[in-house]
């Protein structure tokens, strides 16, 4: 394949991609002439037409829709080749784009960066935290943490680890208001909960199934750091996950309650990213990274022995 054969095909895969000449230009470091020019040329050497254009819209045509499977099977073959060569040889280093949620980010990955950027001080990592899931492609990350279960998406997972979840106080509310013994107790006490579920109750083991308690006072956020806040304020009894109120009660700032009755679930960690950037070598080693620092799940080994009974 030449070299304007390969330009003319990624700029039409871009375009399909993104949608729009300009949003491909972008990426091409080109302009929106200059990518429509590619396009056109194309086309003009295949013989077709491979795009309805308007002034709204993009649209493939069938031969269009032919075409772009298979060029973007053939670059993606390219690039992959392109790095295994790259791979035998390079160190990590560049740029890595990492997202994931804010309490993962706060309470787990931050405090183990600096092992990863020491290991590795020629990476240079954007570590974005949101809640709300990215499209890796729009938002140009290499790699989302993400917990909850996969489902169907085109993105290649590695299970990290998988944690469960707590109910705990701080030791100035539980002096106030006093400890609850029993599931049934917490009607008694104010919970932080997150809306908009706020009055589903948390489950309890019940015979050879799992209920759910009744929680009649509470106060509702849809901030998990909040939620910690308010707990760690004695505001009031608080249910989340471990990877985040492990630490706070290592040091005795909340103090798990109802821990033999009570249902923590298992919500799983995964590391998700674009198949074929898993040969990049700062994403390779990135990955490995968070089943070292993360895949003994360090947030189990906690103190839940508190608040027991029926």
């Amino acid at each position: 394949m030449s070299l304007a054969a390969n330009q003319e095909m990624l700029a039409f895969v871009r375009v399909v991609e993104r949608g729009s000449f300009a949003k491909a230009a972008g990426v091409l470091g080109l302009s929106p002439s200059a990518v429509s020019k590619l396009v056109g040329r194309l086309e003009a050497h295949l013989g077709v037409r491979l795009l309805h254009r308007t002034t709204r819209r993009l649209a493939l045509t069938s031969e269009g829709e032919q075409y772009f499977d298979r060029a973007r099977r053939i670059l993606a073959d390219m690039e992959e080749a392109e790095l295994e060569v790259a791979r035998l040889r390079a160190v990590p280093r560049g740029r890595l784009r990492v997202n994931t949620s804010s309490g993962f980010a706060v309470h787990q990955l931050a405090p183990a960066m600096p092992g990863f950027l020491a290991r590795y001080p020629e990476v240079q990592v954007e570590l974005s935290a949101t809640d709300r899931v990215v499209d890796l492609d729009e938002e140009h990350a290499d790699v989302t943490i993400r917990t909850g279960p996969v489902g169907d998406t085109p993105l290649a997972a590695r299970a990290i680890a998988a944690y469960g979840r707590t109910i705990c106080a701080a030791p100035a509310y539980l002096a106030r208001h006093g400890t609850p013994r029993r599931p049934a107790d917490l009607a008694q006490h104010t919970c932080i909960t997150f809306f908009p579920a706020a009055g589903q109750g948390w489950p309890f083991a019940a015979g050879d199934g799992v209920a759910m308690t009744t929680l009649s006072r509470t106060i509702a956020t849809d901030s998990s750091d909040t939620a910690l806040r308010l707990a760690l304020e004695g505001a009031g009894i608080l249910r989340l996950g471990d990877i985040m109120v492990c630490d706070p009660i290592r040091a005795g700032l909340l103090v798990p309650l109802l821990a033999d009755r009570h249902h923590p679930g298992t919500v799983e960690i995964s590391a998700l990213y674009l198949p074929g950037r898993r040969r990049l070598p700062a994403v390779r080693v990135f990955l490995d990274f968070l089943v070292e620092a993360f895949g003994h799940a360090p947030w189990r080994r906690l103190d839940r022995g508190v608040g027991a009974g029926l």
